[in-house]
């Protein structure tokens, strides 16, 4: 293939960005034009995986060396598609550096309008090359699967088809605050680690180009003071807004503008970031063929897996190239059932989610003995528990039956604080006969557990028009204050998830007034990874460091919402 480096793409306000185009060469493909797939984001087109995450890169050749059977992987960069993979097949890889970013200058302003509106640019650029059919798909895991929704609302003219890799598309409630609640330990670390790193100009950044091993941020070298100076503020901006509003609705698509084409992938292990929004992101574009696939594991590997591949090129075959395969006939939704011991038991094939015939269960949570159960509790009670400490766990008997579930899941909870607002944690578990926790190896967290939900109580009220009973949307428009010991209802939204689970096995829904983790567990990851709450300056302790207390019976029914599947092939 032919590697043109640091190309110049214009944009409409006479910045300059760069780019890097693969595309095939005259000795491996006749001279022609072909489809581009394209990328555009901050972390560095030059940049490859083992310096941008050396433990994805080592996780990546210990679990799956068939992916380094496929492919040299020299080019390999974090969350894009890997050029050796799709040149071959007659396609063109064009990789932006967004504006501020690697060897792109200009003001540092990810997820913004400003960054969305360069993408356009550059796609329409793109289409007009020599080398290109005018016919543009997108491509990308996380970031560049995220902003895929926000450039197809727009419309470029030349964008024929879209496939967002575990992205979500709703910033205020899975990118930014999970129920109303900062985001701070991914957030923290993603704009230090991953955006600041590699900010056009900076001088001390460890990161390197692949093929010139010079220092990856352009060659100007810009003070401390000068690199502020030159970029948007993003935790500032995320502090300042508690509250949904315009500037995060900006930033999150009108999905009912999508009409292209769309390939839809979603990870169950993909919790505290991008799950929900996916599914959800699918759910809401006006697209009529667009297909959805959950699969389990790590979203970043299983992109990269052949026969991942050959599904993603299949869909742009038929999309940029016009090839009639029949993916016409491909399943429109595909969900994978997690076993308990983290295999696929099955994979049910659908035409909608949630999946047809699902049957929506309560599991009551009854405060006097902890334990979950179909039977409603007659006598009221309640059980408290430190805000910032292990919480309350309600649990299932042995079960009787084996159970399946997959899809969206509540918790109708009634609950009150010494305090005048309460945050919760929500965590789904399952435990084997001897009491072992089942967990799941995901992005971030080799013991996840099954589910997790989020919710800041104050910002309970829910929108009546986007409400149905098995998933609340919250507004997150306004702050509803508590009286300290005043009952509330409310339901919290527990993410999507999938689990089959034998007889003799029990579900547990813990409840904790800070992220979940695991006492004794060594090492930093306990059950969350790096998706922690833990701000002062949004939960202050004085607010969210009270006692907590659940209530049930006698009118104050709380439950678990599960979405049975039991009997689906």
């Amino acid at each position: 293939m032919v590697l043109e480096k640091d190309v110049a793409v214009p944009m409409r306000d006479g910045a300059i960005l760069r780019c890097n185009v693969f595309r095939p060469s005259v000795e491996n493909e006749a001279p022609g034009k072909y489809p581009v797939l394209m990328t555009l984001g901050p972390y560095g087109k030059d940049v490859h995986l083992s310096q941008f995450m050396p433990e994805a890169w080592e996780a990546l050749k210990r679990r799956h060396p068939e992916i380094l059977k496929t492919s040299s992987c020299k080019y390999l960069v974090f969350e894009t598609p890997d050029p050796e993979m799709w040149v071959p097949e007659g396609y063109v890889l064009v990789k932006v550096d967004s504006r501020g970013s690697g060897k792109s200058p200009g003001r540092l302003d990810v997820n913004s309008p400003a960054e969305f509106r360069d993408f356009h640019d550059a796609i329409e650029w793109a289409a007009v090359q020599p080398w290109s059919s005018g016919k543009i798909g997108l491509l990308g895991i996380s970031y560049y699967a995220a902003g895929q929704w926000m450039i197809a609302a727009q419309r470029p003219p030349h964008l024929a088809a879209m496939l967002p890799w575990q992205g979500t598309y709703d910033f205020y409630r899975d990118r930014c605050r999970q129920g109303g609640i900062l985001g701070s330990g991914f957030l923290n670390r993603w704009w230090n680690r991953s955006v600041l790193r590699n900010q056009y100009g900076n001088p001390d950044t460890p990161l390197v180009d692949i093929d010139t091993g010079e220092r990856n941020t352009g060659p100007a070298s810009l003070s401390p003071e000068a690199l502020a100076a030159n970029r948007e503020d993003y935790i500032a901006n995320l502090l300042a807004r508690p509250l949904n509003g315009a500037w995060y609705e900006e930033r999150s698509a009108r999905l009912e503008r999508i009409r292209i084409p769309a390939l839809v992938v979603a990870n169950w292990g993909g919790l505290g970031l991008h799950l929900r929004g996916t599914i959800l992101g699918y759910l809401g574009i006006a697209a009529r063929e667009k297909w959805l696939k959950v699969q389990p594991g790590s979203y970043f590997f299983t992109f990269l897996l052949p026969q991942n591949v050959a599904l993603q090129r299949k869909f742009f075959d038929r999309y940029l190239k016009d090839i009639d395969n029949g993916w016409e006939r491909e399943t429109k939704v595909e969900v994978a059932v997690r076993a308990a011991d983290d295999t696929v038991k099955r994979v049910v094939s659908d035409t909608r989610w949630p999946l047809t015939g699902t049957k929506w269960t309560r599991f009551h949570l009854d405060a006097s003995h902890l334990s979950l159960s179909a039977t409603p509790p007659g006598e009221a009670a309640s059980t408290s528990y430190a805000a910032i400490g292990d919480g309350v766990t309600f649990s299932t008997a042995a079960l009787q039956h084996p159970i399946e579930f997959a899809g969206p899941i509540k918790a109708k909870l009634w609950v009150s604080s010494s305090t005048e607002d309460m945050d919760l944690f929500a965590t789904l578990r399952a435990f084997d006969r001897d009491g072992t926790e089942v967990t799941f190896f995901s992005a971030v967290e080799p013991k996840a557990p099954v589910s997790q939900g989020w919710l800041r109580v104050s910002q309970r009220k829910l929108d009546a028009k986007r409400s149905t009973e098995h998933q609340p949307w919250h507004a997150h428009d306004e702050a509803r204050k508590l009286e300290s010991g005043e009952i509330v209802e409310v339901d919290l939204e527990i993410w999507p998830a999938s689990l089959a689970l034998p007889a003799g096995y029990r579900l547990a829904l813990t409840l904790q007034g800070k992220d979940f983790e695991r006492a004794g567990e060594p090492g930093p990851q306990k059950g969350s990874g790096w998706f922690l709450h833990d701000d002062p300056r949004d939960r202050p302790p004085e607010t969210f460091a009270g006692t907590h207390t659940v209530h049930s019976g006698s009118g104050r029914e709380s439950y678990l919402l599960l979405p049975v599947i039991e009997g689906r092939q």
